[in-house]
């Protein structure tokens, strides 16, 4: 879009305030302003905000409800082969080169009381890791394990991009091969008042915002980059945010069920702690899986319980998900299939007056599970909480560092316990995924020791 379609754009949708203030710059300015605008999807956001506007109950009209199948923790001898089998293939894939990793980490840690990206808070138990550096070492324990080249692909946004890659490079990239790790940055939308108004966020710059962790997968098509993976063999994608260091990255498992199930798709999910825990809710809708938020469950349809006083909607969302490459591809080929959410947030800017205020904004984004019903085949598959889940979203109380770190010591306990060794209560306990990747590899790793740990001591592995 050139300048003169740019400024036609914003007088058609009346944005008379940007116009004038356009004017009025001088002449270099005016050229970063223009270049500021032609960078972002003006026409996207307005037409975003007619649709909006229109509609008088933005929240997702769903009709009923029902339980969607799920692949559960084995039980029988039957379910624990299968489990194998899964295990068997998802190994196969990874060998062969046909899965990458990608990490959603534009956001930053102001919730946890952190300046910087989310990414670099310290999180393990012992040695005081970052999240990132967790993530990473995952993926270059699996490279090790199974000699093979996984890409890490890290979205940014353009506000934590250039310090997550300084981070990276102050800690040589935690080891990996710089030639498969990639920084991208998600898509930004401008921010809208309630009137449908651009904001400033200075004399050049308009208040903008992500546009949601869906919008990893349109930047990943826009980028080239996912062609570039599909050319180069890779056919799976391993999804998840970095605020979980309890996750298994590119869990051979749960590849393996995915390629099993022919999906296009997968979901891990964990089981409700009890009928009034908030979560998203893998379940079916018109007979199509889709993760359905708390907030759009009858309060008596999201408590309800079964004949036996299980919770019928028990399939917590954990945002763990693999994504066929080719399914990312027709999603974008014509026109980003994702439908927008909006949120209302207070926000600061410039007022029309020219200055500072505090006013109610109109963000736009997107969410990866809302791919889940457009898929052919979805597949859920029930992990266990207490081993890959512990995310960090709140400053303190649940799904805190505190939470996050005593579960990341509560596993890793017991995976000694099972190796043999004896530990004092009070012992802090890591272990590195470059030491050991899972229980199994521990328990191979430390056989024959009879290792004794009494109290005023940690062990990190």
């Amino acid at each position: 879009m050139n300048k003169e379609q740019t400024l036609k754009l914003l007088g058609d949708y009346n944005q008379q305030y940007i116009l004038d203030h356009y004017y009025r710059l001088n002449l270099e300015k005016k050229g970063d302003f223009l270049k500021e605008l032609k960078g972002l999807d003006l026409a996207l956001v307005f037409k975003l905000y007619k649709k909006f506007a229109q509609e008088k109950d933005i929240s997702r009209p769903f009709g009923e409800i029902h339980p969607a199948p799920i692949i559960t923790i084995p039980e029988t001898s039957r379910e624990k082969t299968r489990q194998q089998e899964a295990r068997i293939l998802g190994e196969s894939l990874i060998r062969k080169n046909e899965v990458a990793v990608l990490i959603v980490a534009g956001g930053q840690g102001s919730r946890l009381g952190f300046e910087g990206p989310k990414g670099k808070f310290r999180i393990s138990p012992v040695k005081q890791k970052s999240l990132f550096q967790l993530l990473a070492e995952s993926v270059k324990a699996l490279t090790n394990r199974y000699q093979a080249t996984i890409p890490l692909l890290i979205m940014t946004n353009q506000e934590n991009q250039q310090e997550t890659q300084q981070f990276f490079a102050a800690n040589n990239f935690f080891n990996l091969d710089r030639k498969t790790l990639y920084f991208f940055n998600q898509g930004m939308l401008p921010t809208l008042t309630a009137e449908g108004q651009l904001i400033l966020k200075n004399d050049t710059q308009l208040l903008v915002n992500p546009d949601g962790h869906g919008g990893s997968l349109k930047a990943l098509f826009e980028i080239a980059f996912l062609q570039h993976l599909i050319d180069h063999g890779f056919s799976e994608l391993f999804y998840c945010q970095v605020d979980n260091p309890l996750v298994k990255i590119a869990d051979p498992v749960f590849i393996g069920y995915h390629r099993m199930e022919g999906a296009e798709i997968s979901t891990k999910v964990v089981r409700r702690h009890d009928p009034v825990e908030k979560v998203g809710i893998y379940g079916l809708v018109n007979g199509k899986p889709t993760i359905i938020e708390y907030s759009d469950f009858r309060p008596e349809d999201y408590k309800a319980l079964d004949e036996k006083g299980a919770i019928c909607h028990w399939a917590g969302n954990t945002a763990i998900h693999m994504v066929s490459l080719a399914f990312v591809k027709r999603l974008n080929q014509h026109g980003y299939a994702l439908p927008y959410h909006r949120a209302e947030k207070e926000v600061e800017g410039r007022g029309r007056d020219g200055r500072w205020a505090q006013m109610t904004g109109w963000k736009f984004e997107t969410f990866v599970f809302d791919s889940i019903p457009l898929a052919r085949k979805a597949c859920g598959v029930e992990v266990i909480r207490e081993e890959e889940f512990a995310p960090v979203k709140n400053r303190q109380g649940k799904d805190s560092p505190d939470t996050a770190r005593a579960a990341m010591n509560a596993l890793h306990r017991s995976w000694l316990k099972e190796a043999g060794a004896r530990l004092a209560p009070e012992v802090q306990v890591e272990i590195s995924p470059l030491f050991a990747l899972d229980r199994e590899e521990l328990v191979a790793k430390l056989k024959g020791q009879n290792l004794v740990v009494n109290r005023d001591r940690y062990i990190d592995l």
